[in-house]
């Protein structure tokens, strides 16, 4: 919000140690949210430093246009390939770029592309979810299911469909049960292909767990019926695993946790656990070699960033992924992830909270102003944001995403003692809100 922004100022954060980072006055804070969900190894890991100054001195930069690329692209795309989560990916390719929002943009692109190529002109849109996140470009800002993305912005492009968030706390009928609500989803997906037409649809966008949107876990038997409808209509499944990807949820990506098998999966964040900006899409075989015939008909591929495969950016990746693997961070994450999650499902019996839940190292409490009945708290109450500023005034930062939903996503490297400080300080912080409130 500019305006009290403008009145209250920025917190200035000036040093990060481990899981914590310094303000400038030299207050200490546990960064719940990993930052944006997205310094995995924490705020101070030497060995990334090191890997950054050795690639500065070496090559500071080159372009992968022309024929050309730095020498790192070729070592970081082969590791990229060992950790593809589907033999479709693995044997495909990579586009490189420096966020989720232009990887996704980038799928966007190509599903035109592709459809285009393959003499479908008609088969262009895209069905995306609500409260899905996939950027601020304009078009991953479209495919966004977040209502404050599109107002004044004149978003969503034409030819993006939505369906419903998987979302059974928030939106499933009085005495709905979680199979009779994926049951209504699936209708409402079909009904609309029905609607709009199967020639006229190209792609489909989604996170595996939605993250920005509220940290929505889908229930048990949804992702195997949609796959199962986008097959039988020949419509393009996107990935987004700009959040879920290279350990948050406990696997290396969360097409590994749901079984998923995408044309095209996009990630970022974690890619350099933050340090430098980078992201990829991994394209399947399939659509490479349709992309790969057109672009030799035209003479070129017609796309393209400045920056994609900077050498810093994969350095920072490759030394990255190289952590990951020595240190075994991922299963650093399965032995502590116990642990936050059984601290977040005590929080449901506080009077402030409707439902906790989570996976892996992600995780949200959504309060309500009456928790039996799920109701909301009036938006304007700012419930959860003060909730957030008291947490703070402890020494920890979280988030606060829409419908007063509080986020935790820390560094994959957190401890359990560390996890400790995180449950009490928002303990401490639910208490001060309760008391706001009912004061």
């Amino acid at each position: 919000q500019l305006r009290a922004l403008e009145q209250d100022g920025p917190l200035v954060i000036v040093k990060g140690d481990g899981v914590h980072v310094i303000d400038e006055h030299g207050r200490r804070y546990l960064e719940g949210m990993a930052g944006l969900w997205c310094a995995s190894l924490g705020f101070s890991e030497s060995r990334l430093a090191d890997a950054a100054s050795h690639q500065l001195r070496t090559l500071p930069y080159y372009h992968t246009f022309s024929g050309k690329v730095p020498g790192p692209v070729t070592e970081l795309v082969a590791k990229l390939m060992q950790w593809a989560p589907t033999p479709a990916l693995k044997a495909g390719r990579v586009l490189f770029a420096n966020s989720g929002s232009e990887s996704n943009d980038t799928a966007f692109k190509l599903v035109h592309y592709v459809h285009n190529v393959r003499g479908q002109p008609r088969k262009k849109k895209i069905i995306a979810r609500q409260k899905g996140y996939h950027g601020v470009t304009a078009a991953a800002a479209s495919l966004s299911g977040l209502p404050a993305m599109h107002q004044h912005f004149d978003l969503p492009l034409p030819g993006v469909l939505r369906v419903s968030a998987p979302h059974h706390y928030a939106n499933a009928l009085p005495g709905e049960s979680e199979a009779a609500f994926v049951d209504r989803l699936i209708a409402e997906l079909q009904a609309l292909i029905a609607a709009e037409g199967a020639d006229t649809i190209g792609g489909f966008i989604a996170e595996p767990v939605q993250g920005a949107g509220g940290v929505i876990i889908p229930p048990p038997g949804y992702w195997p019926r949609v796959q199962a409808v986008l097959k039988q209509h020949h419509i393009l499944f996107i990935a987004d695993e700009v959040i879920t990807g290279f350990g948050r949820l406990g696997q290396r990506f969360g097409c590994d946790v749901f079984d998923l098998q995408p044309d095209m999966m996009t990630v970022a964040k974690m890619l350099t656990s933050a340090y430098v900006p980078m992201s990829a899409l991994f394209v399947s075989e399939a659509l490479y070699q349709t992309v790969a015939d057109a672009s030799a008909s035209v003479g070129t591929f017609g796309h393209g960033y400045t920056y994609s495969g900077h050498p810093l950016a994969c350095a920072m990746a490759l030394e990255t992924l190289n952590i990951y693997e020595s240190d075994d961070v991922i299963g650093h994450v399965q032995r502590v992830a116990p642990r936050l999650q059984a601290g977040l499902q005590h929080f449901a019996q506080h009077p402030l909270v409707g439902q906790a839940r989570g996976l892996g190292l992600i995780g949200a409490l959504e309060l309500s102003a009456d928790p039996a009945t799920r109701k909301p708290f009036e938006p304007a109450r700012g419930v959860g944001a003060h909730l957030v500023r008291c947490a703070q005034a402890h020494g920890l930062i979280v988030r606060v995403l829409g419908g007063d939903i509080i986020a935790f996503s820390p560094p994959l490297i957190i401890s359990e003692a560390e996890i400790d400080e995180l449950l009490a300080k928002t303990a401490l912080a639910l208490d001060e809100t309760l008391a706001w409130v009912r004061g």
